[in-house]
């Protein structure tokens, strides 16, 4: 029975920041690969940023986010985080944590219409 708490959306405007985070129950959340995706209205899903179980060994950012996004996780805390800078109109989507595989990060990075939401999802709005 796994539950998560999604927290961190909203509106901001183009430049503003947002940090987001899932809190998990119920899972053995440390030794899974952690990967934040996004889809906006009328789009497919995308890959944003994903994380390996130890939180440092491999991190993979869709190219459109490098730079401005940082992904994390606190094991302890059974927590992933997506801190989100310099937002812009693109940016504005539904997002999602789900599970990767196993402690790697080859769904985000190769097959990402495979990745399966944990939660509802987190309603990012970023106006011009």
């Amino acid at each position: 029975q796994v539950q998560v708490v999604e927290t961190g959306g909203g509106e901001v405007q183009a430049g503003g920041s947002l940090n987001l985070s899932c809190k998990f129950s119920g899972l053995r959340f440390s030794t899974i690969a952690m990967t934040w995706f996004r889809q906006a209205p009328g789009k497919e899903r995308e890959a944003v940023s994903c994380l390996d179980r130890t939180g440092f060994h491999h991190t993979y950012y869709r190219d459109s986010v490098s730079g401005r996004f940082t992904i994390s996780r606190d094991n302890a805390k059974s927590t992933l985080y997506l801190q989100m800078n310099n937002l812009n109109p693109e940016d504005a989507a539904m997002y999602y944590c789900a599970a990767d595989a196993g402690d790697d990060c080859w769904l985000a990075e190769n097959d990402p219409r495979q990745l399966r939401p944990w939660g509802h999802g987190i309603r990012v709005t970023v106006s011009s």
